[in-house]
């Protein structure tokens, strides 16, 4: 076999694929959800949120495929990636676009939204177990806790955030509480630890940038994740918000730059959900509130969301386009 013909074959099956691709159907479905909550708060046409849906489910097909071509031509890079003490975190991406992506089918099919959503709750639990008995067994190096690692076990949050859209018939109330509590309580460890490493180790490489607006998850789901669960806005959930827009700021103002300084990667897609959450908190906040200023801040939040999301999408498909998928992937 030729090196020409190697390389075309090692391209085919894909083995360069990162599982962290999944983060842009977070993102974008994400987004979904937040411009679902605009359309019930401001009136905005609601086909805005069922073409990001879509467009959502189109990218989560596309990439399921690829991935299952990667695993069945390669196993032993999947293998290799699951046991990598920072990637192996990010298998809880797919799972997490399961959970999201109900909301967009709920319309399509009441059947599959359930049944993707059922899949992506015990998936997710059950991913969040397997890293908790990794991390308790395994003696962990400081330099590998990266934002990264709030994806398993703080990604329980995500099992409530449609909920209410798939319309059971008995809402399923447990679950529910189980994600919240788990999310909640392990958030508050995995970012002490996550924040002292950027503090007293190394930066991040450049390439790894992006993901510190994961650090904004936490709060920005775990302010939704609590008040669909509860079916409030108290006192914790206004204080969840608030540190939403305090993370936020302290967040963009680090990466302000990074547009300018650092190369595009698909890992820029890390900032595409975080950012989408931290718009539907807003409009859940705003629609609580009823004044002025939250709508302003909503509006802010929502308009960066799409902005970026846009920016990193048309980014990808010219990357595409171009042939320069697994070099973007590097």
């Amino acid at each position: 076999m030729t090196d020409s013909t190697a390389i075309s074959v090692n391209t085919a099956r894909m083995p360069w694929l990162p599982v962290a691709l999944f983060g842009s159907v977070m993102g974008l479905a994400g987004l979904g959800l937040a411009w679902r909550l605009a359309y019930v708060h401001w009136g905005t046409p609601v086909w805005i949120a069922q073409a990001i849906g879509y467009v959502a489910v189109a990218v989560f097909v596309l990439l399921v495929v690829a991935y299952a071509i990667k695993a069945a031509t390669g196993f032993e890079h999947v293998k290799a990636e699951f046991a990598h003490p920072i990637a192996g975190a990010l298998f809880g991406t797919p799972l997490i676009s399961a959970l999201l992506l109900p909301g967009a089918l709920a319309d399509v099919s009441t059947a599959l939204a359930h049944g993707l959503w059922i899949f992506g709750a015990i998936g997710m639990a059950v991913l969040a177990w397997l890293m908790a008995g990794r991390w308790l067994g395994t003696r962990q190096q400081r330099i590998h806790a990266a934002p990264a690692w709030i994806v398993p076990l703080v990604g329980m949050l995500d099992i409530p955030m449609v909920v209410p859209a798939l319309n059971f018939t008995e809402p399923p109330h447990a679950l529910m509480m189980l994600g919240l509590s788990v999310g909640l309580f392990f958030a508050i460890p995995l970012f002490t630890i996550i924040f002292a490493r950027l503090m007293f180790e190394e930066p991040l490489p450049s390439s790894m940038s992006p993901s510190l607006l994961i650090l904004l998850a936490p709060f920005a789901v775990g302010f939704s994740a609590y008040v669909i669960t509860v079916g409030q806005v108290d006192l914790f959930a206004e204080g969840l918000f608030a540190l939403t827009l305090f993370i936020l700021a302290v967040l963009l103002a680090h990466l302000r730059h990074l547009w300018h300084c650092c190369p595009f990667r698909v890992s820029w897609w890390a900032v595409s959900f975080p950012l989408a959450a931290a718009a539907g908190a807003g409009l859940r906040y705003a629609a609580f509130v009823q004044a002025t200023w939250a709508d302003v801040i909503a509006i802010a939040l929502l308009t960066l969301a799409s902005t970026v999301i846009a920016a990193l999408l048309v980014r990808t498909i010219v990357g595409i386009a171009r042939g320069d998928l697994q070099k973007l992937s590097g």
